[in-house]
């Protein structure tokens, strides 16, 4: 396998890239995701058609969330190794994706536990399980409010398990690009075998939801870390690296694919819209598209040409902000979407969608302003806490590097 040398001058490893555009990817996955969950509240899921059925594919939100935490978690390791720097501190690591997520999540699981009338009969077992983010894994069903909360639980998963996935793809002797191949195919593998046989197979010894755990999306993951692999050589002088990352100066054509993908996505090759099990065929279709969606929309925000277009639209200060409450955004606006109906009478799949997301969106907009404010920014001074040591990258770590590597 061919090993990629440390180059003469040190490029990309001792201070992490900024990437100002991925912020707005974030947005764009959190605001799909309340998008989606309104639409089905409201009913316009099965109101509208073709139409309703493209809004319930916005849960592709998900996926760009994926792709984003493999390209931007991954490559600081792939960096380091093609540089023959020392690995990542795991302990440095592990702190910062704790402060990351855990303090708006244990707010997030309060309110809704504490508020929502569905989850009044809850005991302790159930609010044990869903403060350690558990509940995927022992129940069939989540609280109220917290039904999105499965793919944060998928996120965390993949947090604890990428040091050994880039001890096994990147080594400890210098960046072999086949090797780093064959663990993104490995991932794949595992992947297409859950959809198509290993989900039911854990169904068969646990009360959980094993199609919502890791195995089941570890093809997005490892589309961002091919990303970060491919961005790593790049920036390393790879001339084929860089045909590929080419192709991301085209925003509008990797845009309309993405598009085009999602449209077939919406068809019944992707699986029904409503709450109805898809056949392994579906399920593995949809994961699938979504992967090349998820990698089409993100590559031209990594590559984006601070002086075009693209780049300052994604790169404006409100699209910015936006990005960097998204999290809380994404958290919260499950909680507020159950207060909009509690406080306007509205009922389930009763309409008024149009408005009922616009009241959403606000109402979500303010909390996650909020969050980020009050919890988010002051978590994330504790990381100093648990230093990185001389050698780690810190520009992806601090709240104003422009990624989402906070």
């Amino acid at each position: 396998m061919t090993t990629v040398a440390a180059a003469p001058v040190e490029l990309d490893a001792g201070t992490a890239p900024r990437f100002p555009a991925l912020d707005a990817m974030r947005a764009i996955g959190a605001l799909a995701v309340l998008t989606t969950h309104v639409a089905f509240w409201s009913g316009d899921y099965g109101r509208h058609g073709f139409w309703g059925v493209t809004l319930a594919r916005l849960d592709v939100g998900v996926a760009l969330f994926f792709v984003l935490s493999g390209f931007l978690l991954s490559r600081p390791y792939l960096a380091r190794s093609a540089a023959a720097l020392p690995r990542p501190s795991t302990r440095a690591y592990l702190w910062r994706r704790f402060l990351r997520i855990v303090p708006v999540y244990v707010v997030t699981v309060v309110v809704a536990l504490a508020f929502i009338d569905e989850n009044s009969h809850l005991g302790a077992r159930e609010w044990l399980t869903t403060l350690t983010m558990t509940n995927t894994f022992v129940d069939a069903l989540p609280p109220g409010g917290l039904s999105h909360m499965w793919s944060l639980a998928v996120e965390v998963s993949f947090y604890l398990v990428l040091p050994l996935l880039m001890l096994l793809a990147a080594g400890r002797r210098g960046l072999r690009p086949a090797r780093v191949g064959l663990v993104l195919a490995g991932m794949t593998a595992v992947t297409v075998w859950w959809h198509l046989q290993g989900s039911d197979w854990a169904e068969e010894w646990t009360g959980g939801a094993p199609a919502q755990w890791l195995p089941g999306y570890l093809t997005w993951f490892a589309a961002g870390i091919g990303l970060a692999l491919t961005h790593v050589l790049a920036v390393r002088g790879a001339p084929h690296a860089r045909r590929v990352l080419s192709v991301g100066r085209q925003p509008g054509a990797c845009w309309a694919i993405a598009a085009a993908l999602l449209l077939v996505a919406s068809t019944p090759l992707a699986g029904p819209a409503l709450l109805i099990a898809p056949t392994t065929a579906e399920s593995l279709t949809k994961n699938l598209l979504y992967t090349a969606v998820g990698l089409l929309v993100v590559l031209p925000a990594v590559v984006a040409d601070d002086r075009g277009a693209f780049a300052r639209v994604l790169g404006h200060p409100a699209a910015r902000r936006l990005g960097l409450t998204s999290y809380s955004l994404f958290a919260l606006h499950l909680p507020v979407l159950h207060l909009v109906m509690w406080l306007t009478g509205w009922q389930l799949f009763g309409g008024h969608g149009v408005l009922l997301w616009l009241i959403t969106l606000a109402g979500s907009l303010v909390v996650a302003e909020l969050g980020y404010r009050l919890l988010e920014v002051p978590a994330m001074r504790l990381k100093r806490l648990v230093p990185a040591g001389r050698e780690e990258p810190t520009a992806a770590t601090t709240a104003a590097s422009g990624t989402t590597a906070r």
